[in-house]
């Protein structure tokens, strides 16, 4: 594997970096492949219990870099592999992931970032989605993903226009979830706090209820909180949760294996 996608882990939070600083971490089919593999180290790793995703030097990502998109004008033949719907890998990971966005984040970036659980934004940083305004489509399911973060008409606005959001235009408009001076600095102790104080096993099973709900109905909801709860029931992290919580110490729950 290259070195396009750095991994780090430490204290049970797995790091990942996009790494091509000199060109703002714009998106290679090469670290494509790499961030994928890198996801499914991080989602199978008992060590590892919260992932956060960030960009080498001063961007996140600027989207996909322009030697591809200039190949695709000149005639090249679409990367098939990389078109795939299982490269939104982010919400089949069972343990949250969290963006910390540092810098400029657009197109493809953006994306990414869309299909992290929760998005940390440096103060001052622009977001786009820019794929209009280089004659793209919205990418990668971005049509189902944005309006259910800020709803119907802010996401036409933002993908019809392409135009740029400033941080606190984010936040107001539930683009992103905190804003920070170091964004990856209060991503990674917002991930140590989950590490130090939440089920390994509840934080894979909310997250399951959340993605599978999201087009089920509310029986259906329903129906699947109550089987899972039944299954909580039998864990020692139930146990741990409350015995923890009565002697006034932080818990030590299991991993997942």
């Amino acid at each position: 594997m290259s070195d396009l996608v750095l991994y780090d882990v430490d204290g049970g939070v797995a790091l990942l970096t996009l790494n091509r600083p000199d060109k703002l971490n714009a998106w290679t089919l090469d670290m494509g492949r790499d961030y994928l593999a890198r996801m499914e180290q991080a989602a199978t790793d008992p060590d590892v219990r919260v992932v956060v995703v960030t960009g080498a030097g001063r961007g996140f990502c600027a989207g996909a870099d322009l030697s591809l998109l200039t190949e695709l004008v000149a005639g090249a033949a679409p990367p098939q592999d990389g078109l795939r719907p299982e490269d939104q890998v982010e919400p089949t990971v069972p343990k949250p992931v969290i963006a910390a966005i540092n810098g400029p984040c657009v197109g493809l970036g953006l994306t990414r970032a869309m299909y992290c659980d929760l998005r940390f934004l440096a103060a001052g940083t622009e977001l786009s989605t820019a794929f209009a305004r280089r004659g793209l489509v919205a990418e990668h399911g971005m049509s189902w993903m944005l309006p259910r973060l800020v709803g119907w008409s802010r996401a036409v606005d933002l993908l019809m226009s392409g135009r740029s959001v400033g941080s606190d235009e984010a936040l107001a408009i539930g683009l992103v979830d905190r804003i920070a001076d170091d964004a990856l600095g209060a991503a990674l102790d917002y991930a140590r706090e989950i590490v130090r104080c939440c089920s390994p096993a509840a934080l894979r099973d909310i997250k399951q209820q959340l993605w599978a709900d999201a087009e089920a109905t509310f029986r259906e909801a329903l129906d699947r909180s109550a089987g899972l709860m039944l299954a909580s029931f039998s864990r020692p992290d139930l146990a741990e949760g409350v015995v923890s919580f009565l002697e006034k110490r932080a818990p030590d729950f299991p991993p997942l294996r």
